[in-house]
């Protein structure tokens, strides 16, 4: 009898034995267990291709900003931008090159006394500004004491109006007094102021001249003229 329950409780063990290892296998088969394991192992060991994912889609984005902020750039460059409102717009060539009128505050003017031809005066007018001007006509003058101005001789007239570039000289003469002395109410002047004569010839212009005359003052009668406006020395004094 005892004999008999031992043979019995090592068929039993060995049974259970078996079925032990039949679940171990299964277990192996069914993708749970060691092969779990591995698979978590090789997951955990990757993220440095999730970084380098990660990498390459922090550099697309970057460049495709680079590349955006370029063309922006770029086109906001190319495209040329127009003048901020209330910028003052470019003057036309030359506007402000226009010739003006020739009168004091624009010219100096000197008086001096000529040898030849003897009881003349040479008036000399320079361009002082920055513009071309125009000398009119015939300088009205006026001496000290003088009850009227001069007449002009018309034979003087040049074809032209007198233009003086900055820094040039318009010229004209005075013939103070006769030189035979057949003309009257003679008296010696201290003192001249020089006028001018706009476009029209209608009336002066701007501001007068006061060019100096000698100490002693010069001899005028009533046969004083004046030229006009020439543009040569030399066409002044020939008359």
């Amino acid at each position: 009898m005892s004999k008999f329950r031992t043979s019995r409780a090592r068929l039993v063990a060995a049974t259970a034995t078996t079925v032990l290892a039949a679940l171990s296998l299964t277990a192996c088969n069914d993708g749970t267990g060691a092969n779990d394991e591995g698979a978590a192992a090789t997951t955990s060991t990757s993220p440095s291709s999730d970084a380098t994912s990660s990498s390459g889609a922090n550099s697309n984005s970057t460049g495709s900003t680079g590349s955006s902020g370029g063309k922006s750039t770029a086109g906001s460059t190319t495209a040329g931008s127009k003048p901020a409102a209330g910028a003052p717009a470019s003057k036309a060539p030359g506007s402000s090159s226009k010739p003006v009128t020739c009168e004091g505050s624009n010219t100096k003017t000197v008086a001096a006394p000529l040898n030849r031809p003897v009881n003349h005066m040479l008036l000399t007018v320079t361009n002082t500004g920055s513009k071309s001007c125009f000398l009119y006509g015939y300088p009205t003058v006026q001496f000290t004491d003088a009850q009227s101005v001069p007449p002009v001789i018309e034979d003087s007239q040049p074809q032209a109006v007198v233009t003086l570039e900055p820094g040039q000289s318009g010229y004209a003469a005075i013939s103070l007094s006769a030189t035979d002395g057949s003309s009257e109410s003679g008296y010696t002047a201290k003192s001249l102021t020089v006028y001018f004569y706009g476009r029209s010839m209608s009336g002066i212009v701007g501001v007068a001249a006061h060019p100096s005359l000698p100490a002693k003052g010069v001899y005028i009668d009533d046969s004083i003229k004046v030229t006009y406006w020439q543009q040569s020395m030399d066409d002044a004094i020939n008359w």
